[in-house]
């Protein structure tokens, strides 16, 4: 019996290990094969060009974009004496860019540097107008692009971001359309220090509607990567109360890496830690409210008592307010900060219009405000509102309103900047118009940070 049990474990021991042996064999072939393909594709011009040989059939299928079709008629007055106005670096008009998702429509754009790919950003926005009737689908859209005569369009046909729908128990009467709703609404996509991470609007276990993250790694091909916060879409928390519908949160790092979420702009700001399962600290605000209050009743935007309001709009960047190019310029706690769009909001004969501040605050403990823009910035190429069937003015009360510009996101141009960087390097400011359109700007950070008002402490 032990003979033949012997010879048993030796028939099936003997095949397995050969098995195995022929295996390891196969995935270390496959595994350099991979590798030597990476570094030729990555390292090989002709390579490249031959990827985006490929993309044409989509890139320039159909007609050409009409560029000029996304500018509303020239304002007729002088922005200066209201505004800091902030010019294109790379278009041959110094106007902003359009954004093209293929076929699609869509509103609330994102953009950033692809992982890869030379002169190639990937741009994330919104889907907008379904051609199914009474759609409450919601959907993100996303592909790698690259600029075709000033405006920045795929290179493959668009692919929904796959997030999954939440659902909620607390959205009810006036609030029903998000209990059936289906998707995320509104997201912004932007690196922190380590990683890309992308923040979304959908239905809440704590009220009708809250903030959601993940790693944007997790969404969209980034190729082999390590990934290990955010792996999993989470819900953020803020401290209490909360918000029926609460929008537009952005997170933030200091100086350690320890991550941070702003909930709040106005009327007073609110903030504070949050761990890796998206629970929150307790409000750290309270620690500068003197100081910020102080800087807000110079610097924010005086409001009419109706039809007015100030808002968080983008997500943030860190910036060191000196050149890179300049040996003398190092990183440190007095010349670090982060920054923000915030937007003052009026909405007026049944259209709304946003004027965009920056603001700057300290990177560290207990992140005190340090400046905010004196006066809103005007993105160069805003023109006349076209106006709409629903508002009751004349054609020249129409030409002296302003088409609506709604910034959502700002990001570094070049791939290596990832969360930091400084004021001579580029910034993309991407930015929806009239919920019909999206477009970007790139300009240098330095043109952003003037005019500001410093705060005193």
């Amino acid at each position: 019996m032990s003979i033949r049990g012997r010879r048993r474990v030796v028939c099936v021991a003997g095949p397995a290990i050969l098995l195995t042996i022929i295996t390891c064999i196969y995935f270390t072939h496959a595994l350099t094969t991979f590798s030597s393909r990476v570094a030729t594709w990555t390292n090989n011009a002709s390579t490249r060009d031959l990827y985006k040989q490929t993309t044409d059939f989509f890139q320039y299928s159909g007609p050409k974009p009409h560029r000029n079709d996304y500018y509303a008629e020239p304002v007729s007055w002088d922005v200066s004496r209201t505004h800091r106005e902030i010019f294109s670096v790379s278009t041959k008009d110094k106007r902003y860019f359009p954004i093209k998702f293929g076929h699609l429509e869509a509103i609330n754009p994102n953009i950033i540097p692809h992982p890869y790919l030379d002169d190639t950003w990937i741009i994330v926005a919104q889907q907008q107008m379904s051609s199914v009737p009474f759609s409450m689908w919601f959907a993100e859209i996303s592909c790698p692009a690259v600029f075709v005569d000033d405006v920045l369009q795929c290179t493959e046909p668009p692919m929904t971001v796959p997030i999954g729908a939440t659902f909620s128990i607390q959205c009810s009467d006036d609030l029903s359309f998000f209990q059936n709703s289906i998707g995320p609404h509104d997201a912004r996509v932007g690196y922190g220090p380590k990683a890309p991470y992308i923040v979304y609007g959908s239905q809440s276990s704590y009220n009708c509607f809250g903030q959601w993250i993940q790693d944007f790694r997790m969404l969209y091909d980034w190729g082999y990567d390590s990934i290990v916060e955010f792996k999993r879409p989470t819900e953020l928390q803020r401290p209490p109360p909360f918000q029926v519908v609460e929008k537009n949160w952005f997170l933030f790092w200091d100086a350690q890496g320890n991550t941070y979420i702003h909930y709040d702009v106005h009327p007073d700001r609110v903030f504070s830690k949050i761990e890796l399962d998206g629970t929150a600290g307790p409000n750290l605000a309270s620690l500068t409210y003197m100081s910020d209050r102080k800087c807000m009743d110079i610097y924010m935007p005086a409001l009419a008592p109706q039809l007015e309001s100030i808002h968080q709009a983008t997500n943030s960047l860190s910036i060191t307010l000196c050149a890179r190019h300049d040996p003398a310029c190092r990183p440190t706690e007095s010349n670090t900060f982060i920054m923000s769009i915030f937007q003052h909001k009026s909405y007026y004969s049944f259209h709304s219009t946003y004027e965009p501040y920056l603001m700057l605050f300290r990177q560290n403990f207990p992140f005190e405000l340090h400046a905010i823009s004196e006066r809103p910035l005007w993105i160069h190429g805003r023109g006349k509102w076209r106006g709409h069937v629903n508002a009751k003015l004349t054609e020249e009360e129409i030409g002296n309103t302003t088409e609506m510009l709604y910034v959502t996101s700002i990001n570094w141009k070049e791939r290596e900047r990832r969360y930091h960087g400084f004021i001579d390097d580029v910034v993309f400011l991407a930015f929806g118009i009239e919920d019909e359109r999206t477009a970007g700007i790139d300009v240098v950070a330095g043109e952003l940070v003037k005019e500001l008002g410093i705060c005193v402490h």
